[in-house]
């Protein structure tokens, strides 16, 4: 009879008709082991629980947990341990140790990686095949642990699932063992199946609106092979399309549907009708009131009208357009109408602008065609009251990398303008109007982020005049150049601050959050607007401000010193919807 079972005996024949004591566990072993044994063996587990076991039920509790001990050693890559246990008294309680020597951790000797099903015979899936095998993480020469190795077999089916087999599975895996040389020798067989094409997608919940809408913002075509990330494009178009409050698309992963697999589309649609108002205030414009009123379904056809006003201290807007759904080709088309009246810094303007418009969405790419015909009168005081109208042909162009973080950490938002007018077509004098704005974020510690931000903006004419206040520019404000008041800097006159050709700023911003919601800011901002660029004079605005992540959206306070002026401002927005 071994000895230790000897021991187990006598230590019950010995102690059987004893009272239940309270029991405490020590676990002897290396630091990277103790937290892992303390907190999965049966005894520690006991011991946590407040009971007070008999001392039947210790010795059953000490037996069990030294095979837990070897299975969990055997997790972590030590086939070999040597594991000693023993039981004591102390005072009124039972004192269980446990001594632990894992021995050498087995390490990876080799890896064997084999591909069945159409991933093995399609003659253009070579560098996906690297690419499956570069993703598996278990390398030779690393430790070899359980939870490292069922990892890496999903890591090799990653790229799979994602692409054009989600069919695809392990057929067999094996870690065979050799205790004696502390190695293992692991093989993996893929199973990728077929490659899966798309077919027609087959749509369920849509019957307000005409189902043409789902099928139009569907970014493939019948063909082309499976891509996860084209099932998550076409469920982000139609959350965002405005028709639909959720959607879900995906595809039943069938091998027998592989050619032409259908695309599963659930959509929840959004009322025909919607009226919101609002509120809000910024130190650029000061209080806002605003009412609208949309229908998303205009003769059937799921063609939206949309009824905007809004009411500021230094701006009032009164908005009508008519939007049709997005073409077969990802194509929108618009017609709209705007009133707007302002007087921003002593110049007044009352304007009415006509536009037709043509864009398109592709990925994180937004471009829109435009043609906008303008009147506009414009007044500074006594010195100024002018005319003016442009029938313009404008080009926008933005590529957004930021998601839809409200503080995004990593990234940017290139805008690109680009439009002019002929004197000869309905336009008081010939321009090209060009702009652009790039603002690039990036990550600086684990809550901080860095944010750059430049504008450029020039018009090209023989002067200013003629041209509508739209097509020009002025500095200062919010967004611009803090420190100084909303479009403040330009051509300076007696009663008001007239807009400008040439623009140029820039700013330098660091954020720290002190948890989700909260942060701080440093800012410097520079930046001015004049009718030539060797007149241009950057002045700087300096400050410290607050960041607050509300449910309605980001909340920016910034106190910003002007240089040029020695004066502090107060720079702040926020806006909410009903």
């Amino acid at each position: 009879m071994p000895a230790r079972l000897v021991k187990s005996l006598i230590f019950l024949v010995a102690l059987a008709a004893t009272p239940a004591y309270a029991l405490t566990v020590e676990v002897q072993a290396p630091d990277e082991l103790k937290a892992l044994l303390t907190q999965h063996l049966e005894t520690a587990r006991a011991a946590r629980s407040g009971a007070k076991p008999d001392a039947e039920e210790v010795a059953r509790l000490q037996r069990q947990s030294e095979l837990t001990v070897r299975d969990l050693l055997a997790t972590e890559g030590y086939f070999s341990p040597q594991v000693d246990s023993a039981v004591e008294r102390s005072g009124d309680d039972w004192r269980v140790i446990y001594r632990v020597d894992p021995g050498a951790r087995t390490r990876v000797r080799s890896v064997k990686l084999t591909f069945g099903g159409a991933l093995q015979t399609r003659a253009d899936a070579a560098s996906l095949r690297g690419r499956v095998e570069r993703s598996f993480t278990l390398k030779q020469g690393m430790p070899f642990r359980q939870a490292d190795w069922e990892a890496a077999k999903l890591a090799v089916l990653r790229p799979l699932l994602a692409g054009a087999y989600p069919a695809a599975q392990i057929e067999a895996s094996e870690a065979r063992i050799d205790p004696a040389a502390q190695a293992a020798d692991l093989t993996l067989t893929l199973d990728s199946g077929p490659a899966f094409f798309y077919g027609q997608p087959a749509i369920s919940g849509s019957r307000r609106y005409p189902e043409s809408i789902v099928r139009n913002l569907n970014p493939v075509s019948p063909g082309k092979p499976v891509r996860q990330q084209d099932l998550l494009d076409y469920q982000t178009a139609l959350e965002s399309s405005g028709y639909y409050a959720q959607a879900a698309v995906r595809i039943e992963p069938d091998p027998a549907l592989a050619a032409a697999v259908p695309l599963q589309v659930e959509v929840v649609e959004r009322p025909e009708k919607r009226f919101s108002v609002g509120a809000g205030i910024s130190t650029d414009t000061g209080a806002r009131v605003q009412a609208s009123w949309l229908d998303r379904d205009i003769l059937d056809r799921g063609m939206r009208l949309k009824l905007d006003a809004r009411l500021e201290t230094a701006r009032q807007t009164g908005a009508a357009e008519l939007a049709w759904p997005r073409t077969v080709k990802g194509y929108e088309h618009g017609l709209g109408v705007q009133l707007k009246q302002e007087d921003i810094k002593g110049q007044e303007t009352r304007s009415t602008v006509f536009a037709a418009k043509r864009s398109r969405t592709r990925g994180q790419i937004e471009s829109t065609l435009s043609l906008q015909y303008q009147t506009e009168q414009q007044s500074i005081a006594d010195v100024l009251d002018v005319r003016n109208q442009a029938l313009t042909a404008n080009y926008a162009w933005t590529q957004r990398t930021v998601g839809r973080a409200f503080y995004p950490r990593r990234g940017h938002v290139l805008t690109l303008q680009g439009g002019g007018a002929a004197e000869a077509l309905l336009s008081d004098t010939s321009f090209i109007r060009l702009y652009a704005r790039h603002t690039q974020y990036f990550p600086a510690g684990g809550n901080g982020r860095l944010v750059l931000r430049g504008e450029f903006g020039s018009v090209l004419a023989e002067s200013r005049d003629g041209i509508p206040t739209d097509f020009l520019f002025r500095a200062g404000g919010d967004n611009s150049v803090r420190g100084y008041a909303y479009q403040s800097l330009g051509r300076t006159l007696t009663g008001g601050v007239a807009s400008v050709r040439y623009l140029a700023t820039g700013s330098a911003e660091y954020n720290y959050f002190f948890n989700r919601d909260w942060g701080m800011a440093l800012f410097v901002d520079a930046g001015d607007a004049a009718d030539s660029p060797g007149a241009l004079s950057p002045v700087f605005g300096y400050g410290v401000g607050a960041r607050y992540r509300s449910p309605v959206g980001p909340v920016n306070l910034d106190l910003a010193y002007g240089e040029a002026t020695a004066k502090f401002r107060l720079h702040f927005s926020l806006g909410v919807s009903f």
